[in-house]
């Protein structure tokens, strides 16, 4: 969103990130506290699809969320 004068003008598509912190479950080490990422799409701020997810291990690598499940 940004400002004209005094009107309001809204991009109709965006593109955000959101991270937060997510229990998850690997076969190698178990549970484990991820910092998961979420690439999602919107329109008119309303979230259509998840574009992409990935996750920080504890040395810094980026990995993709397909290896490991929810901790439920």
């Amino acid at each position: 969103m940004y400002v004209i004068g005094k009107q309001f003008h809204m991009k109709i598509i965006q593109v955000k990130r959101k991270s937060k912190v997510e229990k998850r479950y690997t076969k190698n080490m178990g549970q484990l506290a991820a910092r998961v990422t979420y690439v999602k799409k919107y329109v008119l701020g309303i979230p259509i699809i998840t574009l992409h997810k990935y996750r920080e291990t504890y040395y810094g690598e980026v990995k993709d969320c397909e290896d490991c499940e929810l901790f439920i």
